[in-house]
């Protein structure tokens, strides 16, 4: 049976990183959630206007359809902030998240270093509003909760160690 598997948090905790990396690891196809925004949504961000429930909705539908169609084992980066955005995701099957936690100060450092690095159309001023809407899965099943504090090697070698 195949791995499907969401790598799941708040902007800056790195989730494309270690989903890439997971992906590597399990020689799973690789999908970046943001590649899979519509122009409309990015064009929203970039400007430092949160996403509503609405604009999330069609993206998070195309997501599960694509996961749900790729053979083999799939990795994907994806926000995933709420529970309700989990449970479209879990139409695509029987999907494990891996929630990558950590603290404000961090991620901002996160973001803060990636945009100065990147066009990203991420911007920090958006951090709030994630933490804000993030409803924490660590009471759901199926979900592997680990600290963005550790190395990423070690990030990794803990998740697959849990998979």
């Amino acid at each position: 049976m195949s791995k499907k598997i969401i790598v799941m948090g708040v902007s800056g905790c790195g989730k494309s990183t270690v989903g890439q990396a997971i992906a590597d690891a399990l020689q799973a196809t690789f999908y970046d959630g943001d590649d899979f925004h519509p122009q409309a949504n990015v064009d929203k961000m970039a400007s430092g206007t949160p996403l509503n429930d609405d604009d999330r909705r069609p993206w998070l539908e195309t997501l599960a359809q694509t996961i749900h169609d790729t053979r083999g084992n799939s990795v994907t980066a994806c926000s995933a902030l709420k529970k309700q955005y989990r449970d479209i995701l879990r139409n695509a099957g029987d999907l494990t998240f891996i929630f990558l936690e950590g603290d404000k100060q961090t991620l901002l450092e996160r973001i803060q270093e990636r945009s100065n690095n990147t066009t990203h159309f991420m911007p920090s001023s958006l951090l709030d509003s994630q933490l804000a809407t993030l409803e924490s899965p660590t009471a759901e099943t199926g979900v592997i909760t680990v600290s963005i504090h550790s190395p990423i090697s070690k990030i990794i070698e803990d998740v697959l160690q849990q998979l």
